[in-house]
């Protein structure tokens, strides 16, 4: 049996609509899961950095709660003065929101090498502590241009703020095998134990081509990512810019200075 071709076009839009309506529905519907699921990757990210959870550790999402509620102390600080701000929730708030409303963020200066665009006015840490409440290390976030991505991680520093505990990244979208390495255990491993800051307190720490030393004998460089050089050269520019002076450098110089 032939059909028009005005039946045809009108089955075939119909069946667009029922496709749309449905996809759309599912993406509202998923929207809640995937929100979960973002910030419970980004909390796994942060244990990992504190030291508090292994890179091929499986633990259950109560776990990961329990875990974080017990080790770490979310603060928000002022990104100027370098002061802690308890006025608000740190629990609740939206860092990648606040950039983006210039109402909450400064633009940030022309020509850094991080190409960030904004620093918001405040901004998310978390004390890693212990049973007693002493402050053990600070986790920093920290991002900035690769390759192909914007990358999001933590740098987790000792209290003298110059050490380094621990690197990771929980989104980005570079090159599997080349800048994706920086999810690499082994390449995160040779992190521990570098130094930040050279003695007039200012930003060193490089991602080198080629290899480094050990940590005791080369503090201020890192191994690069083979075949990734432009990646390797945003991770050094993403660090430097947020632990300088634009950035946390007048927390982590209060930090110093107090101990709190």
């Amino acid at each position: 049996m032939a059909f028009s071709t005005k039946y045809i076009v009108g089955f075939a839009a119909a069946v667009c609509v029922v496709c749309s309506i449905f996809v759309a529905g599912s993406a509202v519907a998923l929207k809640e899961r995937q929100d979960r699921n973002a910030v419970l990757d980004k909390q796994k990210q942060v244990l990992k950095v504190a030291g508090l959870l292994k890179e091929d550790e499986s633990i259950a999402d109560a776990e990961v709660a329990k875990r974080f509620e017990a080790n770490l102390v979310p603060r928000l600080v002022t990104l100027e003065t370098g002061e802690y701000d308890d006025t608000a929730d740190a629990a609740t708030f939206d860092q990648d929101k606040a950039a983006k409303d210039p109402a909450t963020s400064a633009k940030a200066p022309e020509g850094n090498l991080a190409k960030v665009q904004r620093v918001p006015n405040q901004a998310l840490i978390y004390q890693l502590v212990d049973s007693d409440k002493t402050i053990k290390a600070l986790i920093i976030p920290v991002e900035g241009k690769g390759l192909w991505s914007t990358l999001k991680g933590f740098i987790a520093l000792d209290v003298d703020t110059t050490t380094v505990q621990g690197l990771t990244f929980y989104s980005h979208k570079e090159t599997p095998g080349l800048g994706g390495e920086v999810d690499n255990p082994k390449w995160k491993a040779l992190w521990p134990g570098r130094k930040v800051f050279d003695e007039e307190w200012k930003p060193k720490l490089t991602v080198i081509k080629g290899q480094a030393g050990p940590a005791a004998d080369d503090p201020f460089r890192v191994d690069g990512l083979s075949g990734a050089t432009l990646t390797s050269r945003g991770v050094t520019h993403l660090v430097q810019f947020w632990l300088g002076d634009d950035a946390f450098g007048p927390y982590l110089k209060r930090f110093r200075e107090t101990g709190e």
